[in-house]
């Protein structure tokens, strides 16, 4: 959704309705920019915020230029350009901003800019005006000093051979005062253990020498992990100690700073004095209380205070388990997401580090921001950029040999870095290049391997021998498809050559090679050689032949159905059929593999039988005309689909098209249907009256409407005239009188039984359709489509129902019901619904509603914020995905995770790098496709003991679920309800 469809863009400032601030409100908080400003400077940027959206390659302002403005930026990106001279075409791009970055504070003290501002793709901007954001800053500048940039002032520049000097912070390992969150968490966890197990802290004796009231790191642990459920490993609680010793809220006896899993002893920071009172009754009682709310507060920040202990460690003192910490958290760093199996060159030399460097100093290392943000600062400039978690610099003085073209300021005071020296930086690149092999045409590369370790093999004497193996890291398509049939293991099943990196090849072939272009790529490997003795061909031939029908064998399995709608394929087939059934005459060995081919052949050739193949989908819903009777069918491009389309009069026509069918296609058969087609536009139209003209290429567009959206065919010059249709607005009264008699198992029973259909018909190939783009493959991706839809329907569900529900007893009830339903959602594996639930609790509409919350019992309140810290995105969504490691199959995975994982890699990675497929991207994509692959490795078995004689009642209720879509409704419904308190 773009920000153009926000209040922000519809409404100027004095127009804002309290409404149109909460939207506003909403949607800054999810910008990095914005994530930790306090609310009621949030609040007034809502009110005084303009929006500004611009095309590439426009000029924001230049260099030297008076600022008026200030901005963030919430879309797309902005090149930062300086020049040393006067003449704008000398100026050089030092770095990108990127969606969450602000600049402008020069405004502040009437400087010029520091840099030319330019656009890199359309992007989107909040702009607050000189007099409004100068308010800010005199009514909140204790708030904003920290968050914008440094104190003006630093940065001013004296005799024009002196450089800012900018003072290096002293790295601290650990806190020398401790904060009072962490206090307070020590003294409810050593105040819990005085109540439950007064035995763990007690004088003990160890060589001869006494230590006063001591813990035992097991013994810590094994408490931990008995008290909570958010606590899921040994690893994670070592974690969560370790915040208490990083700030001597808990030490070690000796000093040590790391936090162990063994009998070593830790003594309370209250226990250090020898007259450390015991609790009182009234102080264990709330210990009792506020137990999980510390457990929840250090499981969130446990990973940090793990990851940063073990940085600290000298290298050759880190352990596998630690080593292999550090490589799963690197996964998750933006700088180094791209490097796919290359990551794990870092894991070993990777530093800890809390320091900036200056403009002018000679390159050392390599930094990679692990927590916090810093300023890029040019001498004379200013600060020109800042750099946030994840982003990395100074490489470009190590890769030039040249002296440091910036200074880094310190944004905040807990600012920690990754660091890689010099000399570790450069190995890194001639190991790179030592283990790359790159195979030449005519002086051109058309294959390039790396090396790889490939684990360990024990030899015949007992010793570990390390091996290698090579992997491709990009080439043309026909050498790519060469090397896997040349490196293919006969030996292997079928399963096990279903998991080898092959599968990668054909997963992902159809971005770079389409079937008409493989099927004939196989064809030609497969004929006999013309050189050699008659022996040497036909062993060549034996064996190639066996490794092409290998990989069709896999190939048509993972297409299946999908196969139908490919007459290029079919004819191959039948065509690759013919020949392996007559080489079997000259070369028996074939015959082993020829039923198998056989039956794909047959199965993926017989006509669809009418009608339980090709199934009529019924308008909006796309459910199959007897869906109680039939188990839902996965629906097909070829399938066709009665759809409504809605005229400017609010009229209709419905027309019966494939679902695959393009934008142009729709129109004619509108155009059929109306008469005249003549300048016919379709357009997307949501509830709130967002509007979205298609283009002639788009495919399968059904599917892709919000969840109260509709079509529109109008001409294009009465674009500006279409409104929503009534029917859009959702529901005026609840349902809650009917769904408060179901139970809350049963409803989430059902759910997931409903959300299991929807998940297991998605096809695999519909990620990368719609990761690449639905319309360069003209490929539906309706069940993905459907979905993904179904979670903001569940989420809007929530939001609607405690909207309609006037009585404010009513309303605690409801958020009562939810949040047992989102837990019994989890306790099935359905995050997709769990998570969709939660994310309603929180949607603004609900969250703002301080009444209600109030009133809903601590129990509830608690269990809630645990759920909420699953969804915690830092780290790329950690919480979540340590979760779902733990989780055997069955799955219904958090799916816009999954996509937001894929589209960050493909934006993050181009395909083709000097005309070469970049196949380490695609097996990244291939890699989180194969989690799909493990969600569904085991099939869903309803629970027999939950379907009761009221089930058929449930079932149909979560399967028709209606809701109100429209956000700005839901807000002045719940202002309503609650209106703003004074």
């Amino acid at each position: 959704m773009l920000w153009k469809f926000c209040p922000l863009f519809s409404c100027r400032p004095l127009e804002r309705s309290s409404e149109d601030v909460d939207i506003i409100f909403t949607r800054l908080k999810e910008v990095k920019a914005f994530e930790k400003f306090h609310p009621n400077l949030l609040q007034q940027i809502c009110l005084c915020g303009y929006y500004e959206n611009l095309e590439k390659g426009i000029t924001l302002f230049r260099q030297g230029d008076i600022g008026t403005n200030w901005y963030a930026v919430l879309t797309g990106s902005l090149d930062v350009k300086v020049s040393d001279t006067s003449n704008h075409q000398d100026a050089v791009t030092i770095c990108t901003l990127g969606i969450g970055t602000a600049f402008g504070e020069s405004i502040l003290d009437n400087t010029p800019r520091h840099a030319t501002i330019v656009t890199r793709e359309y992007s989107e901007l909040l702009r607050i005006e000189q007099k409004d954001f100068k308010a800010l800053w005199e009514k909140y500048r204790q708030h904003m000093s920290g968050l914008l940039t440094p104190p003006y002032g630093v940065m001013e520049t004296g005799s024009n051979n002196d450089k800012p000097h900018i003072p290096h912070r002293p790295t601290k390992t650990i806190t020398q005062v401790p904060s009072e969150k962490i206090l307070r968490a020590g003294k409810i966890l050593r105040n819990t253990i005085l109540s439950r197990a007064p035995h763990m802290i007690r004088d003990r004796k160890y060589h001869l020498k006494t230590y006063r009231q001591c813990c035992v790191g097991t013994e810590l642990v094994d408490w931990m992990m008995q008290q909570s459920p958010c606590v899921h490993s040994r690893t994670q609680a070592v974690g969560m100690w370790q915040v208490l010793l990083e700030e001597g809220v808990l030490n070690h006896v000796d000093q040590e700073h790391h936090f162990q899993d063994k009998y070593l002893f830790y003594r309370f920071l209250d226990d250090e004095r020898e007259d450390a009172p015991l609790p009182t009754e009234e102080e264990k009682k709330e210990c009792d209380e506020e137990l999980q709310d510390t457990m929840l507060l250090l499981s969130q920040i446990g990973p940090d205070a793990h990851m940063r202990m073990i940085l600290r460690k000298p290298p050759g003192q880190r352990t596998v388990d630690d080593l292999e910490f550090i490589y799963e958290e690197l996964l998750h760093i933006k700088a180094l997401s791209h490097l796919s199996t290359t990551v794990s060159i870092f894991k070993n030399i990777i530093h800890h580090q809390k320091g900036v460097f200056n403009q002018g100093e000679e390159g050392t290392s390599w930094y990679i921001i692990l927590k916090g943000s810093v300023n890029v600062v040019i001498y004379g400039k200013g600060v020109v950029c800042t750099l946030h978690e994840g982003d990395d610099f100074g490489k470009l003085a190590l890769v030039n040999d040249a002296p440091r073209a910036a200074s880094i300021v310190l944004r905040e005071d807990n600012c920690h870095f990754l660091r890689v020296d010099k000399e570790d930086f450069n190995r890194i690149l001639r190991d790179v290049e030592a283990n790359t092999v790159r195979l030449k045409e005519h002086d051109q590369d058309v294959l390039v391997l790396e090396k790889i370790p490939a684990g360990n093999r024990v030899s015949n004497q007992g010793n570990s021998q390390p091996q290698h193996k090579y992997i491709v890291m990009s080439g043309t398509p026909e050498k790519i498809l060469e090397h896997f049939l040349e490196t293919m293991r006969l030996e292997a099943t079928l399963n096990e050559a279903t998991d080898s990196v092959l599968n990668d090849f054909i997963m992902m072939h159809c971005v770079f090679m389409p079937n008409s272009q493989l099927c004939p790529a196989l064809m030609a490997q497969y004929p006999f050689p013309s050189q050699g003795t008659e022996q040497e061909k036909m062993d060549y031939a034996l064996n190639n032949k066996r490794r092409v029908i290998r990989l069709v064998l896999q190939w048509a399995a993972l297409y299946g159905d999908l196969l139908q709608e490919d007459e290029a394929a079919m004819a191959f087939l039948e065509e690759f059929y013919v020949s392996v059934s007559d080489d079997t005459r000259m070369i028996a060995a074939l015959k082993e593999q020829l039923p198998e081919l056989e039956k794909v052949v047959k199965q993926v050739s017989e006509e669809p039988k009418a009608p339980q193949k090709k199934h009529k989908v019924l308008l909006q819903l796309f459910n199959t005309s007897d869906d109680r009777a039939q188990k839902r069918q996965p629906i097909r491009g070829s399938d066709e689909v009665l759809f409504k389309v809605y005229c400017i009069d609010q009229t209709y026509t419905t027309i019966r098209v494939p679902v695959s069918s393009s934008v142009k296609e729709v129109i004619s058969a509108v155009a059929d249907k109306l008469g005249s087609g003549e300048g016919l536009i379709i357009v997307k139209m949501s509830s709130g009256g967002e509007k979205v003209v298609l283009k002639p290429h788009d495919v399968s567009v059904f599917t892709t409407l919000s969840v109260n959206g509709r079509l529109f065919a109008c001409p294009r010059d009465q674009f500006d005239s279409l409104a929503p249709l009534p029917e859009q607005e959702g529901p005026s009264t609840g349902t809650v009188g009917t769904f408060e008699l179901m139970s809350s198992k049963d409803l989430a029973h059902q759910m997931t039984i409903y959300d299991w259909e929807l998940f297991n018909c998605v096809h695999e190939l519909e990620l990368i359709y719609h990761t690449f783009g639905r319309h360069n493959f003209k490929k539906t991706t309706a069940n993905l489509d459907l979905f993904l839809r179904r979670f903001n329907e569940i989420q809007f569900w929530v939001v609607t129902e405690i909207c309609l529900c006037s009585q404010l007893s009513k309303r605690v009830q409801l958020l009562k019901k939810y949040i047992k339903i989102a837990a019994h959602c989890k306790e099935y594996k359905n995050l997709n619904s769990f998570f969709a639930i939660i994310m309603g609790l929180s949607n603004v509409a609900v969250s703002r509603l301080s009444l209600t919350w109030e009133k809903l019992p601590s129990k509830f309140k608690k269990i809630y914020a645990e759920f909420e810290s699953l969804m915690d995105p830092s780290r790329n969504h950690r919480a979540y995905r340590l979760i779902v490691a733990k989780l055997d199959p069955p799955i219904i995975p958090f799916m816009p995770l999954l996509i937001k994982d894929m589209t960050f890699t493909h934006e993050g990675n181009k395909t083709f790098t000097d005309n070469l497929v970049n196949f380490e991207k695609m097996r990244m994509i291939a890699n989180t496709v194969r989690t799909v692959k493990f969600c569904r490795s085991q099939s869903f078995n309803p629970d027999a003991a939950l379907t009761n004689k009221n089930h058929q009642d449930v079932r149909s209720y979560v399967r028709q679920l209606n809701v109100i879509d429209n956000q700005r409704t839901l807000s002045q419904m719940s202002h309503r309800l609650e209106p703003r308190r004074a």
